[in-house]
């Protein structure tokens, strides 16, 4: 009954480098100064964008309400790291319809021919911190992220597993 509540990432993090270099770089063959229209800079001011730390927005989020579990989103992608925090019996369902994925994921896939599955496991999608929280704390959740800056949705719940 817990909710998943995402909070956006800034872009690819630390997570996936060796994949986008190989894709940008090797299959593309662009350079840094490349302006991308999708990004309205260039590729290498993308690349530079800095990582978000959540660990101030976390601080906030456990004096505000009860915080069940966090997921820092790295390398393994959203579900890997989500797996990590959850307890055994119970399952998170993430609705991947409840945010869409920054230009630079859609363009590591396309120019490289990068399967979606192999993009999930690699990059952080957009989502760079995961919190669970009770369901009946989602607004205030919601609340004390948007006063601090921070792009955040339920993007699912924890279930029993149901083996």
């Amino acid at each position: 009954g817990d909710a998943v509540i995402a909070m956006a990432s800034s872009g690819l993090h630390s997570n996936g480098y060796s994949l986008v270099r190989h894709v940008v770089f090797d299959r593309a063959g662009w350079t840094l100064d490349r302006e991308i229209e999708e990004f309205g800079r260039t590729l290498g001011e993308e690349l530079l964008e800095p990582t978000r730390i959540y660990s101030l927005d976390c601080l906030a989020l456990t004096r505000t309400t009860e915080v069940h579990g966090f997921s820092h989103v790295t390398g393994g992608g959203l579900a890997n790291n989500l797996a990590r925090v959850i307890p055994d019996g119970l399952h998170a369902t993430v609705d991947r319809s409840t945010w869409t994925p920054g230009a630079v994921f859609d363009l590591v896939g396309k120019a490289g021919n990068v399967e979606q599955l192999e993009l999930e496991k690699t990059l952080n999608m957009g989502v760079g911190m995961i919190a669970i929280v009770p369901a009946d704390s989602v607004d205030v959740a919601l609340t004390t992220l948007a006063d601090r800056g921070v792009d955040s949705w339920v993007a699912g719940e924890i279930t029993d597993r149901g083996d």
